[in-house]
């Protein structure tokens, strides 16, 4: 993925794949953590069509019934 460096200098960096695993599985939506091919760390974003995403552990409301 080629970000932009306007893109790359408005999102939050991660120095490690760990950290940005981490606050992609606590957001609220989907994310992927990626790596900048400009600053080397690591980016999250939402664009997750044809590739692999992560699994939250949320409980869905369907396995409590």
């Amino acid at each position: 993925m080629k970000t932009r460096p306007g893109i790359c200098a408005r999102k939050r960096r991660y120095s490690t794949e760990s950290g940005a695993i981490s606050a992609a599985l606590a957001a609220d939506v989907t994310l992927r953590p990626y790596r900048c091919d400009l600053c080397r760390d690591y980016h999250l974003t939402s664009r997750t069509k044809g590739m692999r995403v992560l699994k939250h552990a949320h409980s869905n409301s369907d396995d409590e019934a």
